[in-house]
């Protein structure tokens, strides 16, 4: 039965593929998933009746004249925050300042931010809710309307004796740059590259947190925005109560990040024949399709969607409520109900968000992935590549025995040759895939080095990192092309170093998938399709022009590294590492690259 098993390898490693990659194809399936529903029975969303009236929406109004009235003055953020102070100051709420200072390796970001702390009349302050407006929208315009909504809700709150728990509102300057300012201040949290002033006004541990993101004059729907940094997640039921809230007490239809289904179905009807757009089932699988791949950029990349991804790595429960901007027909109205019934919700919570899902994926504003329906996806194809690193491996430590001639004149007639072992020296493969990680360490340094980052031309050095790896690779081969053999004749010759450092390579990049998987799916998954089956099909080559095409299709594989890391405006990437400490960059450096580069050294080998 071993032997049927070994000799089938080949066919289940195909099957295990072909069946890891249609998984993946088949989650925007309608078919996969189930609808939203709420564990936490302490919620109760919508149970409650909501007051925030056309006077609220008038105090609205009268503070978005205010801060239009800043915009157009370009004031600096000190005038900014004396505004939102003596807001907060007037409503008779505690406020407070706090001045910050980024420093990376291309430059100095300053910053003011304000917040108030509303106490809970009816206990001691031990837990808070944060509701929280930056300056700057996630379209990069101004987010003027979602600070008017803040600093009325600030006034509205005030007249109520229900909550029970604190109240922080916070303004923060810039986008995400003032919340990271003001969370790390918050809870103690010291970053190298930050000067910050501490927190004057203290609170209870925060629980949950709503960002307000409400850029244009009225809007259509509110999108959800849930990622957190390096593929964080809030608990699912802040969002289901969001959803429910949302629909039902507001009148407000809920979208995935701001993907209106009007506007996917036109996408549809101009990129599809009219026989397959009308179809029901592509029309859904597109737009689940669209939600599930911009998750996967977000979560691969380690970049929170908002504001709100900036609190998942305290334990904080947060989303970005987005007002995707239309001509109409909700405003401050709709939005103000929705936020009062929400927090209202967060306000019935006994302790921290617990019983629903924090692994999961959003296909649409209704409806979510488990993670028992996407993970075995990315772990399927892992498997696949470890079996073809074990029998490269199982392979490497056996050879068949070639009968001399003076044996053959004189043996058995008939006799078939023998398999005998030999030996697998694991040192050489070792040192090679020990010197790729330092390579990948050395590349990450130069390009987070400040000299790097400040050259204005530096897409000119694009060329020179994948030549120099090119080299590194030749170099490899040909430091490691002789192998020691034995002297002794009836001895055979120790395993090939291409057989051991592809096994070692497969196992080693199936053993990064299948752990990156429970952390960060996305990753994951993209690491499957880029690697699987690459790795799995490189082999050593005999001639110069061969080996060197090789290379060349293995280091295609590299192209988006040097985009994301460098051909990027300030490489977005290096600056996520820098400010908010996304680990894109050092694990692409460090642990990608190295796994390319060994299947690249595993090409210019001899067979």
């Amino acid at each position: 039965m071993e032997r049927g098993i070994y000799r089938a390898l080949p066919v289940i490693r195909v099957f295990l593929f072909i069946l890891g990659y249609s998984w993946m194809l088949m989650l925007p399936s309608p078919q996969l998933g189930r609808g939203i529903y709420i564990d936490e029975n302490a919620l109760q969303p919508g149970q409650v009746n909501t007051y925030w009236s056309w006077d609220d929406v008038h105090s609205a109004d009268v503070y978005l004249g205010h801060l239009e009235q800043l915009r157009d003055q370009n004031a600096s953020s000190v005038e900014k925050s004396s505004f939102v102070r003596s807001v907060f100051s007037e409503l008779g709420i505690p406020a407070a300042t706090q001045g910050y200072s980024f420093k990376t390796g291309t430059m100095t970001l300053d910053g003011i931010n304000t917040y108030g702390v509303l106490s809970a009349p009816r206990t001691s302050g031990t837990e808070a809710i944060v509701i929280a407006a930056s300056w700057i929208s996630l379209t990069a315009g101004p987010n003027l309307r979602g600070i008017a909504t803040v600093l009325s809700l600030a006034a509205y709150l005030k007249r109520y004796s229900l909550w029970a728990k604190d109240i922080i509102f916070i303004v923060g300057d810039g986008y995400m740059d003032g919340m990271q300012a003001w969370l790390g201040a918050y809870h103690g949290l010291d970053q190298s590259n930050l000067d910050a002033e501490p927190i004057k006004l203290h609170s209870g541990v925060i629980w949950t947190a709503l960002a307000i993101d409400y850029p244009g004059h009225s809007f259509s729907h509110l999108g959800i925005f849930y990622e957190g940094l390096n593929g964080r997640l809030p608990n699912q039921d802040l969002m289901n109560s969001f959803h429910i809230i949302s629909t039902h007490t507001g009148g407000v239809p809920v979208v995935v990040y701001d993907h209106v289904e009007e506007q996917m179905d036109s996408i549809i009807s101009r990129w599809l024949p009219q026989l397959f757009s009308r179809q029901a089932y592509i029309k859904e699988y597109a737009r689940r399709a669209r939600n599930v791949i911009r998750h996967v950029r977000y979560q691969a990349l380690g970049r929170a969607s908002g504001v709100h991804g900036l609190f998942h790595r305290f334990r904080v429960d947060a989303i970005t409520v987005f007002a995707v901007p239309a001509t109409g027909p909700h405003g401050f109205h709709a939005l103000g109900r929705v936020i009062e019934s929400t927090l209202r919700t967060m306000n019935n919570l006994l302790e921290r968000l617990h019983a629903s899902f924090f692994f999961y994926v959003l296909t649409g504003p209704g409806t979510f992935l488990k993670i028992g329906q996407y993970l075995p996806s990315a772990v399927i194809v892992s498997v696949a590549m470890m079996f073809g690193g074990l029998r490269v491996w199982v392979d490497a430590g056996w050879v068949k025995q070639q009968w001399s001639s003076e044996k053959v004149n004189h043996g058995p007639a008939g006799k078939a040759p023998k398999w005998k072992t030999r030996r697998r020296n694991v040192i050489i493969p070792l040192v090679v895939m020990l010197a790729t990680h330092v390579v990948g360490g050395i590349t990450f340094f130069v390009v987070t080095n400040s000299w790097f980052l400040t050259r204005t031309d530096k897409t000119t050095y694009l060329p020179i990192i994948p030549l120099s790896l090119i080299v590194f690779s030749i170099l490899s081969a040909l430091l490691t092309s002789d192998q020691p053999t034995n002297s002794q004749h009836d001895e055979p010759s120790p395993a090939p170093l291409s057989s051991l450092l592809k096994a070692f390579n497969l196992c080693l990049a199936s053993t990064v998938i299948s752990i990156t998987s429970v952390l960060n799916f996305s990753l994951a998954a993209s690491l499957a399709i880029l690697l699987g089956i690459p790795l799995s099909v490189s082999s050593p080559t005999i001639g110069l022009t061969s080996k060197m095409a090789k290379a060349m299709s293995y280091f295609m594989l590299l192209l988006p590294i040097w985009w994301t890391l460098l051909a990027t405006p300030m490489s977005q990437s290096i600056w996520d590492w820098q400010v908010w400490g996304v680990w894109f960059a050092p694990f692409v450096c460090i642990v990608y690259l190295p796994l390319v580069l060994q299947a690249t050294v595993v090409c210019m080998l001899d067979p």
